[in-house]
């Protein structure tokens, strides 16, 4: 049997690769080795690790980065760390592939890793464009430093393949994440309510707003903006979600506890929800609104519109819901009643990244692959 090592540093990629880790584990000619760290194991943003385990899923070894600090030289810090436990972890167990999805620079570090081990990697949503971000430089380097990639539409194939990447082995599978919506078992409304402990209005909104780190000066103004503009919503029931630990993510999260205690007749935080409660409440509300990519990717197949705020996911592909507006206050109230007005009048909505069995093909391609071929990889120029 084939090894597959799975990384997951964060809530966000575990949601996205939740079903792939399954189908490794059901597999008859691969083996499932799970390491999980990073952002997993955060106590103020909710400490998701225990979402694995609640899934029935014991990762082989977690990874712990030291992450209380979010300046750059923390996050500089965490890096070398991890480049150093995942090497460890990574000779210990011997992997066949090394399994990756994203861009944050955790991710990176296990990328890194694997390479001085000599260890294939395969890459899920690389060629993607969020210009806002220093993920962007992450992402490609995570692609030049995999041999087998997944990418999420043909657009993004294009960009792989102009990174130099050999054609045959990068494979469109589309966005990881329409999956859960499409096999999870969505809760009621009842059920999400009483999970949550509040009740929806007649307006409902769902916020997560991460640093934009190409722009740090300004995040302060950005998030206080952004309050500005929902205090002007102060009808609606506000659920946030607390952003990624990145630099000045603390910044925010001080703001949003403000924000919260302030408002507590109609605005609540959660560190974070989970996909399934993520999913679900997205499915009653009447727009997202931040900078996450869950809103381009997932929350249009949920018929619901996003307001996508800033630069943080400049671009990115996306349909026709998403609503881009600037960190101006103003801008921001007009996209959002614009986004209402779409949903109310049941605008048809189209979502790129729309395939639904990502998994599927990803385990099939993996079963198939002859992992002994990937390690020399050449430069393969456009011409």
């Amino acid at each position: 049997m084939k090894r597959i090592c799975v990384v997951t540093t964060s809530r966000a990629d575990y949601g996205l690769l939740y079903w792939t880790i399954k189908g490794i584990q059901n597999s008859s000619k691969l083996e499932l080795i799970l390491v999980a760290g990073g952002l997993h194991l955060v106590s103020e943003i909710g400490y998701s690790l225990q979402n694995i385990l609640n899934d029935g899923l014991n990762p082989i070894e977690t990874v712990d980065l030291e992450m209380s600090n979010d300046s750059e030289n923390g996050i500089a810090h965490s890096m070398g760390l991890g480049i150093e436990k995942f090497t460890n972890c990574f000779t210990n167990f011997k992997p066949d592939l090394v399994l990756l999805l994203g861009d944050r620079f955790e991710t990176l570090s296990a990328a890194c890793a694997a390479t001085i081990c000599h260890i294939p990697v395969a890459h899920c949503h690389g060629g993607e464009v969020t210009e806002g971000a220093f993920d962007e430089s992450f992402r490609h380097s995570i692609t030049k430093m995999s041999q087998i990639h997944f990418t999420s539409s043909e657009n993004h194939k294009k960009r792989v393949r102009q990174l130099g990447e050999n054609p045959k082995n990068i494979h469109v599978v589309g966005a990881l994440g329409i999956e859960n919506i499409n096999k999870l078992t969505l809760l009621s409304k009842e059920e999400i309510e009483s999970s949550l402990n509040l009740q929806f209005k007649e307006r409902n909104f769902l916020v997560t707003f991460h640093p934009t780190t190409l722009e740090l000066d300004e995040t302060e103004s950005q998030i206080i903006n952004l309050i500005n503009a929902l205090k002007q919503f102060n009808y609606a029931q506000i659920i946030l979600t607390k952003p990624n630990i990145d630099p000045k993510g603390r910044s925010i999260i001080k703001l949003l506890e403000q924000f919260e205690s302030e408002n507590s007749n109609h605005v609540k935080l959660f560190d974070n929800l989970g996909q399934l409660r993520y999913l679900s409440t997205v499915k009653f509300m009447d727009v997202v609104i931040g900078n996450s990519s869950s809103g381009l990717i997932e929350v249009p197949s949920l018929g619901i519109p996003t307001v996508n705020i800033g630069s943080r996911q400049k671009g990115r592909d996306h349909g026709n819901s998403i609503f881009n507006s600037t960190n101006d206050t103003d801008e921001i109230v007009s996209n959002i009643k614009m986004a209402i007005n779409f949903k109310s009048k049941n605008q048809p909505i189209v979502n790129p990244y729309e395939m639904g069995n990502s998994s599927e093909l990803i385990i099939q391609i993996l079963e198939e692959l002859d992992f002994t071929e990937l390690i020399y990889k050449p430069f393969f120029d456009l011409n």
